[in-house]
């Protein structure tokens, strides 16, 4: 196992304060959820996947995607694109801003909307123009060019170790490989062995990601795949804490205790006045009523919890039901 305590990585010449990276999740990896993560000492955080074409067309609500704050340096903007021009000109008007510091291409997303783009994991399919695509992607900006990938298309086509060495060559600075391929899903367990095959085919920093819900899930990832870093996802909505856990194992400091009821339901308000503050006071209720099923899981009265939720429309009904449940 090579040393995972106080080696870090460099992405171009952004050096990482750890190894311990937030994954881009649709829906939940908003400024608000990213700041908690920083706040928590994750050393790398990701927007959203971001539409390429939709930043080209200079759709509103897609650039509201882009937008990062002070507190979340060094922070990933991630692109999907099916095409060589359409990447090309999404990272040249995300190269003239300060606020962002890496741009990251999704090769992973399995999700049909995407796939029929030719973007996400559609590129597996055809290694050459995922080549051209980081190419340019790196010809046209300073800023380090990245790609989150998947193994394969599905597990009779595993070609990550053939990609992943095209798109070093192709001048990208680190790779995250989901241990699943298209057809997975999110279903089954993450395979270790395909980052493994990754890691031992390139010499920049590969990133491992899929099911890391425990210190003990990372420490079977690094030990048995040699990854430079850990990428969290699902794991950490809802429990931001999972964060702080990991950054403290491997920074080598003292590992707190669990959240307590309260802490959980604190951080809950905590992370819904953040998203007050960049959404309407509608989509802010809306997600968080989502979210919020995630903090409450595991308290006695769940279920109940659950039904609530469902049935919020204003920011006062949330704060009334998060006084509830702190009356419990």
């Amino acid at each position: 196992m090579r040393s995972f305590f106080g080696d870090y990585m460099k992405i171009g010449d952004i050096e990482l304060k750890n190894n311990i990276i937030i994954a881009p999740l649709a829906g939940y990896t908003n400024i608000a959820f990213r700041k908690i993560c920083k706040e928590m000492g994750a050393a790398l955080v990701y927007t959203e996947m971001i539409s390429a074409k939709g930043l080209l067309f200079e759709n509103d609500k897609t650039w509201e995607l882009t937008n990062t704050c002070e507190t979340e340096h060094p922070v990933s903007v991630q692109l999907f694109g099916g095409t060589v021009e359409d990447i090309t000109k999404a990272v040249q008007m995300l190269d003239k801003r300060d606020d962002i510091d890496i741009i990251d291409i999704n090769m992973g997303c399995p999700v049909r909307k995407v796939l029929k783009s030719g973007s996400g994991s559609a590129l597996l399919e055809d290694p050459k123009k995922a080549y051209e695509i980081v190419k340019a992607a790196t010809s046209n900006t300073k800023k380090p060019i990245t790609v989150k990938m998947r193994a394969g298309v599905d597990h009779n086509s595993i070609n990550c170790k053939e990609v992943a060495r095209m798109l070093e060559e192709a001048g990208a600075k680190m790779i995250v490989i989901h241990g699943r391929t298209r057809s997975d899903m999110y279903r089954g367990s993450v395979n270790l062995d395909y980052i493994k095959m990754v890691k031992e085919a390139v010499s920049i920093p590969v990133v491992g990601n899929g099911d890391i819900r425990s210190i003990d899930d990372a420490k079977k990832m690094i030990e048995y795949t040699g990854c430079d870093g850990v990428m969290i996802g699902r794991g950490a909505i809802g429990n931001p804490w999972l964060v702080r856990d990991l950054v403290g194992y491997f920074t080598k400091q003292t590992i707190k205790d669990a959240p307590s009821r309260k802490e959980k339901i604190d951080m809950l308000k905590y992370q819904f006045d953040e998203m007050l503050k960049i959404k309407s006071e509608k989509n802010a209720v809306l997600e968080m009523r989502t979210i919020a099923n995630y903090y409450v899981k595991g308290f006695k009265n769940a279920k109940e919890l659950k039904i609530k939720l469902v049935n919020l429309k204003t920011k006062e009904e949330f704060y009334d039901l998060i006084r509830y449940m702190k009356e419990e």
